[in-house]
């Protein structure tokens, strides 16, 4: 009788081990992935990228550096109507000889709700135009809007 009743505490604690071994490895492949890889600077996705990664991080004028003469001409500001972006998600990408597309998911979070936590997301376009041999942005989804205010200098 004694045999029947530890066979079970035996499968149980192998079952235990498996589903621990399961959770750790799972935990490593969650928080080893760390930062997406940086896409090729000379790419329309790449500068798009690396936009958003500055207007994310509040760097106005590295955001700005990325931006047409045009763009920085009439950029007029942060947009403030809502927080700015959690991350931004490239979905697809379409090049031509001087003008690209770069279609993105623009996902929000917010810790605070009546529920607790809550994300949303949007899909937009940044449009991009070829500028002295670079890709530059011409055109920014508004959550995404940053720059100084003030008109580049001539």
């Amino acid at each position: 009788m004694t045999d029947a009743v530890r066979k079970p505490d035996r499968i149980l604690l192998v079952l235990l081990g498996v589903i621990g071994v399961l959770v750790v490895v799972a935990l490593a492949v969650v928080f080893s992935r760390g930062d997406p890889e940086p896409l090729d600077e000379a790419s329309p996705a790449g500068v798009v990228q690396r936009y958003s990664t500055a207007v994310i991080d509040g760097d106005t004028a590295t955001a700005e550096s990325y931006l047409t003469e045009a763009a920085r001409s009439i950029c007029r500001g942060s947009f403030s109507g809502e927080p700015l972006p959690s991350r931004v998600v490239l979905i697809s990408t379409t090049e031509r000889d001087q003008a690209a597309t770069v279609k993105v998911s623009i996902v929000h979070s917010s810790q605070n709700g009546p529920f607790g936590p809550s994300e949303y997301e949007m899909e937009d376009i940044f449009s991009l135009a070829r500028e002295d041999g670079s890709w530059k942005i011409s055109q920014v989804p508004y959550p995404l809007m940053a720059c100084s205010g003030m008109p580049a200098k001539p």
